[in-house]
């Protein structure tokens, strides 16, 4: 038995670059970012029949979305500080998931449409408080594997996005949606508690204080010569560009298949899951190969795969084939997340690293908010194809940025 631990040990060891009981800190984050995206795809599950129970309009129930975004793009302004400053990653991630949960788990027990602006306001706070924190102290704990260990960090995300649909509505089945938002919230206190308690505050460079922290002056320092870093800046929009199509796909994709390709809703359902498990499938993958050859080629390949199949796939007529090529487009898409992530840390000292996140965040946040009025204007115009056609445009915008920006390893 100890003869066949070892050598699967060795296995993992040499296909992740890290041996497996060192790999725990990783899922333990991984864990947590599913519980982030866990919290706001129940709301998105519940959003419905919020609205019909509270009589709100569908311009109001996307209000309601629009807040959301509206604060999760301000949190970027403070949150990076707070990580960089306090140190306290652990404690920022723990407490992300507590606030967001206790939100969640108040929209069900106050079940007043006076209460929904203020508590999706604080989810979309901690949303993205999350993310400087979790980024920076993965950044910081695999210095040599930060491709491999971002990508167990977007593993989370997508296993979140996928389970907690499905639990939210077999909840649904059982309990009106004010008791199904507070019992959805309970799973998420639970790992906020795990973290707390498991996730060690000392890292892999062995420093003998626990997290890096600056005063306010060297902060302030620092955050000069993060604003005036070229490639940091570059990084952040060509991340823009990328993530306003991955976006616009969510949003255009599901309309193209009901309104062009007419599928059922169930077909509509397999065709979005299978382009979550390509990027679930994807990101492990990319992540490890980016920490061996560097991000630049790995990025560029897959911005460039993404162009010729969002263009392809309005000359696909056949149901089968095109969700074929969705799966694919998932994977080649969704599995860059980790490597501009980790490419970004690569640029970055790692006491400024949670306000470098933040800014990438912002950036994406801000090209995201395009992507619905623009593309509905292109669309009602020329027809949804040439929303494609526009998305596409946008990628090789992104891709002519990742051929000039520098990649440190």
């Amino acid at each position: 038995m100890d003869g066949e631990n070892s050598r699967l040990n060795t296995t993992i060891e040499r296909l992740t670059g890290l041996q497996w009981r060192g790999q725990g800190p990783a899922f333990l984050v991984g864990l947590g970012h599913g519980a982030t995206h866990w919290i706001i795809a129940s709301f998105y599950v519940l959003l419905p029949f919020i609205a019909k129970d509270l009589g709100l309009t569908y311009a109001q129930a996307g209000g309601l979305i629009t807040i959301f975004h509206t604060a999760a793009f301000a949190a970027n302004a403070g949150s990076g500080a707070v990580v960089d400053i306090s140190g306290r990653r652990v404690l920022v991630l723990s407490a992300s998931l507590v606030v967001g949960a206790g939100a969640l788990m108040a929209v069900g027990l106050m079940g007043k449409a006076f209460w929904l602006v203020p508590l999706v306001v604080l989810i979309g706070i901690t949303n993205n408080t999350w993310h400087p924190a979790a980024i920076s102290y993965l950044s910081i704990s695999y210095p040599e594997n930060r491709g491999y260990a971002l990508s167990i960090h977007s593993l989370g995300a997508s296993f979140g996005d996928m389970v907690s649909p499905l639990a939210a509505g077999a909840i649904l089945l059982w309990l009106t949606w004010q008791g199904t938002a507070s019992l959805s919230a309970l799973p998420v206190f639970a790992v906020a508690a795990i973290l707390l308690v498991f996730l060690p505050r000392s890292h892999s460079t062995g420093e003998t204080e626990s997290e890096p922290r600056l005063s306010l002056s060297a902060y302030l320092s620092g955050l000069i010569d993060l604003v005036r870093n070229r490639a940091i800046i570059g990084l952040s929009i060509m991340s823009g560009f990328r993530l306003m199509t991955q976006n616009g796909l969510l949003v255009f994709l599901p309309l193209y298949l009901v309104d062009v390709m007419l599928v059922s809703p169930i077909v509509l359902g397999v065709a979005m899951m299978g382009m979550q498990i390509g990027g679930i499938v994807a990101g492990p993958i990319a992540g490890i190969l980016s920490d061996r050859i560097g991000r630049q080629p790995i990025v560029f390949g897959s911005l460039t795969a993404t162009t010729v199949i969002i263009i392809g796939l309005t000359m696909i007529s056949n149901v089968a084939l095109f969700i074929i090529i969705v799966v694919l487009l998932g994977f080649v898409l969704l599995a860059v997340r980790p490597v501009i992530h980790s490419w970004a840390m690569d640029m970055t000292p790692d006491e400024m690293s949670g306000s470098t996140i933040s800014l990438l965040f912002a950036t994406q946040s801000a090209f995201s908010a395009l992507v619905p009025l623009v593309g509905g204007i292109i669309a009602d115009a020329w027809g949804l194809s040439s929303v494609f056609y526009a998305l596409a445009v946008a990628m090789v915008a992104a891709n002519v940025m990742v051929y000039f920006l520098p990649d440190p390893r």
